[in-house]
């Protein structure tokens, strides 16, 4: 059994899906908890579920975050989370906003590594036409959003590494989370006093 988890945050195209999978290739105790989806688009990486399953899983207080974007509702099942736990996994959990990250830190009582993954929007508009989003403006205003949501947490301490990922190599990414994880030093810190002299922990603009 483990009592680590890993809350990977930031906007679209920012590399959430691609560290992930570089930390299960560098390290298996590393695993994806794949978010329930109700609605419609990507699969990928889901648990699609429908809105009656949603439900049931909501009356049962299963739901540890539920959010709604891009007119789909997204959950955390808890449960996902706890099985992997249980055989010693480590839960790697994608959020998109502080709110819900800070209810997945409060409501699953796990030692949370909580990193940002940051792009500029002229690099998420470029990586997002890469791949064919057709959604492209969503993606930008999420990006914004995304934006606008740490510039009013500025002064909370919420993350424990911040990553360019337009400046760093997955692997080198996935590195860093592993040996914050292994360090075990949970202490988050306000944006405002993260170092940010070196190329992947620079300023968020």
């Amino acid at each position: 059994m483990t009592d680590q988890g890993v809350i990977l945050y930031g906007p679209p195209t920012s590399g959430k899906d691609t560290i992930t999978g570089e930390l299960a290739e560098l390290d298996e105790r590393f695993a994806l908890v794949p978010k329930l989806k109700a609605g419609t688009g990507r699969s990928t990486g889901y648990r699609i579920v429908t809105a009656a399953e949603l439900e049931a899983l909501r009356g049962m207080g299963r739901l540890a975050v539920e959010t709604s974007r891009y007119g789909n509702i997204y959950a955390v099942d808890r449960h996902d989370i706890e099985a992997m736990t249980k055989t010693g996994r480590v839960p790697v959990v994608h959020m998109g906003n502080v709110a819900d990250l800070r209810r997945l830190r409060s409501s699953v009582s796990l030692n949370w590594t909580c990193v940002l993954l940051w792009i500029s929007r002229e690099v998420c508009a470029e990586r997002s036409r890469g791949r064919g989003d057709a959604d492209r403006p969503e993606r930008l205003r999420a990006w914004d959003e995304t934006r606008a949501d740490l510039a009013a947490h500025q002064d909370a301490a919420i993350f424990n590494l911040v990553i360019h990922t337009d400046a760093t190599e997955p692997a080198k990414a996935a590195r860093l989370i592993i040996d914050a994880v292994d360090e075990g030093d949970h202490r988050a810190l306000p944006l405002s006093s993260l170092d940010h002299s070196s190329p992947a922990s620079r300023a968020i603009t």
